[in-house]
């Protein structure tokens, strides 16, 4: 069973995450925080498998709570809630160690499948905020960037190659496989391989730099 706390300072989005939650038989919600502070306190009573941790927050923001999280509760894996308009944040959740990142606005699927990803181990990346990110951040991307990266890719197969141009897009595994005749399974063990020979963390960090390379346009 997968022990999961909400932290959220809603309670209104808290009890809609709970309620999709526990309608998985292998989820169970052991505690919901308002704030980042509750947040730390309530995982480590708990022992949470799973946290997840909305960043604008009164008390302690979600930030600072994902670094007292990762040294109070070194096993927990921590799920960034976001909205739009939050890439910076986002991209500072992910350096400083959090399992990924979902829309609050996500479908029940997309959250249950983001918890169970976590917990095995897994980063979960959002593909609609990824792409919003990656658009955001690559606009007037500087010349010398743009070589960089290329020369970076240049260690990759023309397959793996078209994989990293449907991360650029945002697309997730599933999706990626259809659009290139691949079963999700396949396109995971790609991914895994781009991430290794690109020296890259997450999904983040190689789709910026496939829009950095120009890839896919």
């Amino acid at each position: 069973m997968i022990r999961v706390l909400i932290t959220d300072d809603e309670p209104l989005i808290r009890a809609g995450i709970r309620l999709i939650l526990n309608s998985a038989d292998d989820i169970d919600v052991v505690a919901e925080a308002a704030d980042g502070r509750e947040a730390v306190e309530l995982a480590r009573t708990h022992r949470a498998d799973v946290v997840l941790l909305d960043i604008q927050m009164p008390v302690m923001d979600g930030l600072t709570a994902l670094t007292e999280l990762r040294r109070a509760v070194p096993g927990a894996r921590v799920l960034i809630l976001t909205t739009f308009g939050l890439q910076e944040n986002v991209l500072r959740g992910l350096s400083a160690g959090s399992a990924g990142f979902l829309l609050k606005d996500s479908a029940p699927a997309e959250l249950i499948g983001a918890v169970r990803a976590a917990a095995a181990g897994d980063a979960y990346l959002s593909p609609a905020a990824t792409r919003h990110v990656v658009d955001s951040l690559a606009a007037g991307t500087p010349a010398h960037r743009t070589e960089q990266a290329r020369r970076r890719l240049d260690a990759l197969t023309e397959r793996e190659l078209a994989v990293l141009e449907l991360l650029g897009e945002g697309l997730s595994n599933a999706d990626a496989g259809r659009r290139i005749h691949m079963s999700e399974a396949t396109v995971k063990t790609y991914v895994s391989r781009i991430l290794a020979k690109l020296n890259c963390e997450n999904r983040v960090q190689a789709a910026l730099l496939a829009r950095d390379a120009g890839l896919g346009g």
